[in-house]
């Protein structure tokens, strides 16, 4: 696919922002039921929830973790 020919950046950022959630919309429509976890990365994932129940001060916001990632930025 040539994006070049689509023209999208003359349409408005609202109009651009629909056509992404459209895409992406399409995309979970295709994919439902087939982004399945394995053995292994369920483990993980009750492994990790067990640590933060056992621990929940182990963990840290996600305004903390935002602002973290963002410091840098004007």
């Amino acid at each position: 696919m040539n994006t070049s020919t689509l023209n999208f950046k003359a349409l408005p950022v609202s109009e651009r922002i629909q056509l992404v959630e459209d895409i992406w919309d399409s995309i979970a429509e295709e994919t439902s039921g087939s982004l399945e976890l394995s053995v292994e990365e369920r483990a993980e994932l009750q492994r990790r929830y067990a640590a933060h129940q056992a621990d929940p001060s182990s963990s840290i916001s996600w305004d903390q973790v935002r602002v973290a990632l963002f410091k840098n930025r004007t």
